[in-house]
This record gives structure tokens, sequence and C-alpha cells, in this order.
């Protein structure tokens, strides 16, 4: 029996490949948290810029008198109040292959030199600057043929864009995804794909963001709740998010406590067979 003391070395190895709650819990309690006088968590949402290859929605509305649809485009010029369209793509999701192809074909471009090209006003600077700053740019471009107060510039992107990419086991949660509202932080945008299974490392999980200058790399761990003062907890468009497979998951051990259970009993197993093989020999 002295010889079987051996395989109680495997008992350590099967106990730390065990994933703990600490590992799965989201947003756990740490001292780093940044709150204010008020003990709210203060909002970091980084304001997006516009980068090189973004396509741009812009529709300029106007009275039902107004003469936008001689001076811009001949899109929708008909009804009550007229919605001027220039490149206006109509509401669609993202296609197998990605993006919108209606945006795609009909949105403002921003070119290799970062502007854009407006029908009857012409190139604007884009890259770099934010959509509120564009958007007054270009109405008052518009009310130099407009009477002051009779149209109104709506200038937007495809909502935000984003990307997440995880492993084998998470195929169904991989993909371009699309959120059509003003701000998205990570969790929404997990608990809106379905969240994570516990194969997911969430103290790893890697962030490229693109911006004017290039792209960032971040890492972020969901498992402090101090992740609500990064900047990188609010979702910004193109944001590509990458998802980690734990360590522990890779060996077989700790997706869950069966699994752990029956490939610790198939070491042991094996570990014996292979002890009395050699014994007979």
């Amino acid at each position: 029996m002295k010889n079987f003391k051996y395989l109680f070395l495997i008992v350590p190895f099967l106990i730390t490949s065990c994933i703990t709650t600490k590992d799965v819990r989201y947003m756990q309690p740490n001292e780093s948290l940044v709150i204010n006088e008020e003990g709210l968590i203060p909002y970091n949402i980084p304001t997006y810029r516009i980068t090189k290859n973004d396509i741009l929605n812009l529709n300029i509305v106007t009275t039902p008198k107004g003469d936008a649809a001689q001076f811009y485009s001949s899109f929708n010029t008909s009804g009550g109040v007229s919605g001027v369209s220039l490149n206006n793509p109509a509401t669609g999701g993202a296609s197998t292959t990605g993006g919108n192809t209606n945006f795609y074909f009909n949105g403002l471009k921003v070119d290799s030199n970062g502007d854009i090209n407006i029908f009857g006003i012409g190139y604007i600077k884009a890259e770099g600057r934010t959509i509120e700053d564009m958007t007054k740019e270009i109405q008052e471009k518009v009310n130099e043929n407009f009477q002051d107060g009779k149209s109104e510039v709506r200038l937007n992107t495809d909502g935000i864009t984003y990307y997440i990419l995880g492993d084998v086991e998470t195929t169904a949660l991989s993909g371009e995804k699309v959120a059509h509202k003003n701000t998205l932080n990570i969790t929404e945008a997990l608990a809106i794909n379905g969240g994570l299974n516990r194969t997911i490392d969430r103290k790893n999980i890697v962030i490229h963001r693109k911006l004017p200058e290039g792209i960032k790399v971040a890492k972020i761990d969901l498992t402090r709740e101090d992740v609500m003062n990064s900047p990188y907890y609010y979702i910004q468009n193109g944001d590509e998010i990458y998802l980690n497979t734990r360590a522990k998951s890779l060996n077989g051990f700790g997706k869950d406590p069966i699994q752990t259970l029956i490939s610790g009993v198939s070491v042991i197993t094996t570990a014996l067979s292979i002890y009395l093989l050699l014994k007979n020999l």
C-alpha cells in the first residue's frame, strides 16, 4: 500500500484545478473603487472621435416648404415634414459577412485624408472630431442656404458596432454586434449576448480600441468592481473584445464539479493501471 501514497500527489492538483466563486463572480467589492462625495460611481464615458474609414449617416430635416431637395438631394422629399436624406441608409441589421450593406453603400465614408464629402456642401474634416462638433459645423453650412431654425442636421454612426471573439466553447457569443444606444458598457454588452460561461477568464478580458492615432490595447478585470472606473468599461464604436479561456479549463479540469470529479477519477484510474502494469512486468 505504501506505493499508493504517490497517488495522493494528484489530490492537490485536482484541488488547484477547481474554479472558485472568486473566479466567476462579477464585480466583487474592493477598496480601489472610486466614488464621489454622494456615494455614487462617476460616469467615465470616453467621447468617441471619428477615425478614418468610419461611415456616417446624415439626415437634414426641413419644414414642409423648405427647398432642401433642390440644394442637396432628391431622396425622400415628399410629405408633410420633409426629411432630406443625404446618404441615408435604410434600417437594417448586420449581414453575415459583417457590416450593414445599405449603410456601406449609402453612408458618408471618411476617406484616407480624414474627410467626408457632402453633396452640396463639399469636404469637411472628420477624423479626430466628435459627432457633436461635426453636426454643429454642418448645421452652420446648412443655415447659409436656409433660414435659421428651418432645418435640423442629424449626424450619426450606425449605432455602436463592436466585435466579440471567444474560444470554441463561446462561438455563439462571438461575432459582430450592433447596439442602437447612446451608451453601452461591457456588462450590458455581454448580458445582451447571453453572458460568459465559466471557461472564460474574467480577470483577463482584452479590448482593442481604435483611436485616430492608432489602436489601443487594454485589459480589464470583470471580477473587480473598480472596473466601473475604467474608460474601457464603456464600449465604443469599433471596439474588439477578446475573451480568453482560463488555463484551468484547457486541461479539462475546472469546467464544472462533475467534470472535475470525472477527470480526477480518470487520472487516478490511469495512474493505478500503469502502476499495476509495471508491477507485473
